[in-house]
């Protein structure tokens, strides 16, 4: 079987310990902890010197996926700016209120993205019926679905994966992400048949530039730790792919 396995980035450097550890693409982004937001051009442009496919995440902020006017603007104006530094595709999502999908709104951005890939992010995950925002996907010209089953992880929604997987009966990709580790990844890949999975495959590294005083934070909780954060582990993508 051909998997591909795909390492979510937060940094240049996670770019660079996914491709030394022989990760297929990655997805790169900011901000991790608030689920991963639009990267900025120079991480971009750094990245790329890794030399394996990168899939940019374009989500101008944290707390939902329907956008303001200025917002989408800037969604179309980093994707136009990724595309002049050769990003390989674009992971996004727009809904309405409702939690449908925005199908105006995601026509725009693909036929902005063209022939480069197309994945709709875990927004899927909280869409009121799956099937018809499939079906709309499919007609859009995505490439392929970011998705834990609708569950908390893709362990939990395996079987509904797997659902997933026979109705998209190869007319869109199915990417399960969310909770796989190398000791589940094989348990996940027999249940749902699926032939590609999207980890973090991370390690807290620790930065104690900030242990001076201990008082001030800049994290959006008091109680995160200031001193550390978390990092791609080569080590742990060795492992996920010789678990496949």
């Amino acid at each position: 079987m051909s998997f591909k396995l795909e390492i979510c980035c937060g940094s240049a450097d996670d770019v660079f310990a996914a491709a030394e550890a022989g990760a297929h693409r990655c997805e790169l982004n900011s901000s991790l902890f608030l689920g991963g937001l639009t990267p900025s051009i120079g991480l971009v442009r750094e990245a790329r010197k890794a030399l394996i496919p990168i899939m940019a995440m374009i989500r101008p902020r944290d707390g939902g996926f329907c956008y303001t006017s200025h917002e989408f603007e800037s969604m179309i104006l980093d994707m136009e700016a990724f595309i002049s530094e050769g990003v390989e595709g674009f992971v996004f999502g727009i809904l309405n209120p409702d939690g449908t999908v925005d199908t105006n709104r995601c026509r725009i951005l693909c036929e902005k993205a063209g022939d480069r890939e197309k994945v709709f992010h875990r927004a899927f995950d909280v869409v009121p019926d799956w099937r018809k925002a499939m079906d709309e996907l499919i007609e859009l010209g995505f490439s392929r679905i970011l998705t834990s089953g609708q569950a908390a992880s893709s362990i939990e929604g395996a079987d509904t994966i797997k659902e997933m997987l026979e109705y998209a009966a190869g007319r869109i990709e199915i990417l399960p992400g969310g909770g796989i580790r190398p000791h589940n990844i094989k348990t996940l890949i027999e249940i749902t048949g699926c032939t590609q999975a999207h980890a973090s495959a991370g390690s807290i590294r620790k930065d104690t530039s900030c242990a001076f005083n201990t008082a001030v934070h800049f994290g959006p909780l008091p109680d995160m730790p200031e001193d550390e954060y978390k990092v791609t582990d080569i080590e742990k993508v060795k492992a996920l792919l010789n678990n496949i």
